[in-house]
């Protein structure tokens, strides 16, 4: 247990560290949470971690560095202005700082070292701005990898549980759709957000049946559901899943019922966190709010005090709530690189940061 406390800390030291105080070259009118919310806004196929590279390969485009330094510290600059001016900064910490350890790997090896700055570093440059570019077109085509795999869980006569929308379900049951696949699906409905009615419409169009419930209703519901599945928003050390608040329920409810719990999920979400719960998330958000005394509420942290004695009032924050779902709950994770187990996703974060 002592041994999971300092990975804890560890995780919400590295999300929660103050930006480090710019230098001259990094001092420009380049707003990296203005681009990184725009690119998110425009293009619906992005996932945060690769709306973050996509922000920082702009930036690298907008300022272009001269050296190895400027290069990395105005990347750490700008990660730590993104995720401090968010309040549930995981997910695109995943894309942050991957892309970093890449700039790192790259820019300090012996043939792209301090050695090859001036003109030989600009062919360097080039070649960052060119592989994040591709790291971000292959995240989205990883989308449909997934679907090609997990459709196989989907057969004639089942029926699927899924929470709201996402992305990958619904490239899964769209792709077993097209195959002619005879399913139906009980969509519970997400109370923050009606981005489902999309999805709902163009599977009705292709013959699959269709039914919304509301999340009071899974426990009644879920006796006819086959198996639940769900997306992510960020997956974590120990094989837990990061998602929209109501997942980890929803989770308890299937596994009370038997029913498996498939997570569909990239595997550039994948994130360098170790949770002990659901209140050693390193995020701001406010979900049971006392009133009537002041007091610390569970998750939200001393930042989240600090903006309460600003403004008042504690934020709920600027985005979705979100809650952890442990490893117990889930039977498997499909991401493009196959189906995984939950006690397997140390050995794939290995993989994928060394």
């Amino acid at each position: 247990m002592a041994s999971h406390s300092r990975k804890g800390s560890k995780a919400e030291a590295s999300l929660s560290t103050p930006p480090p105080e710019p230098s001259k070259s990094q001092s420009s009118d380049f707003d990296i949470l203005s681009t990184y919310t725009s690119l998110l806004s425009t293009d619906p196929l992005l996932t945060k971690p690769t709306a973050a590279v996509s922000a920082l390969l702009a930036l690298l485009s907008h300022n272009p560095p001269s050296t190895v330094s400027e290069t990395l510290s105005l990347l750490s600059h700008h990660s730590a202005i993104l995720k401090d001016s968010i309040s549930n900064p995981i997910a695109l910490s995943a894309g942050t700082d991957l892309f970093q350890r890449y700039c790192v790997g790259v820019l300090q090896s012996p043939s792209t070292g301090p050695k090859n700055e001036g003109e030989d570093f600009k062919a360097t440059r080039e070649q960052l701005l060119e592989n994040g570019r591709l790291f971000v077109q292959r995240a989205k085509e990883a989308r449909d990898s997934i679907a090609r795999t997990a459709k196989g869980f989907v057969g004639d006569g089942k029926t699927v549980l899924i929470y709201g929308y996402s992305r990958v379900v619904s490239a899964v049951l769209h792709a077993a759709a097209d195959d002619g696949v005879d399913f139906r699906v009980i969509c519970v409905q997400d109370l923050t957000s009606d981005d489902s009615s999309d999805m709902i419409t163009q599977l009705k169009k292709k013959g699959v049946a269709v039914a919304t419930i509301p999340i009071s209703a899974v426990a009644y519901s879920r006796d006819m559901a086959t198996f639940v599945m769900i997306g992510a928003e960020s997956v974590v050390e120990d094989g837990g899943i990061i998602s929209k608040m109501g997942t980890y329920q929803l989770a308890i409810l299937a596994q009370s019922a038997n029913k498996p719990v498939y997570v569909v999920a990239e595997s550039h979400k994948f994130v360098r966190v170790y949770p002990l719960g659901q209140y050693d998330l390193p995020l701001r958000q406010m979900v049971v709010d006392f009133e009537g005394r002041e007091e610390e509420q569970p998750g939200q942290g001393d930042a989240g005090k600090e903006k309460k004695a600003a403004s008042g009032k504690t934020p709920r924050g600027d985005e979705e709530l979100v809650d952890y779902t442990a490893p117990k709950f889930i039977t498997s994770l499909v991401t493009e690189t196959g189906i995984h187990t939950p006690s397997a996703v140390s050995e794939e974060l290995i993989k994928i940061w060394y």
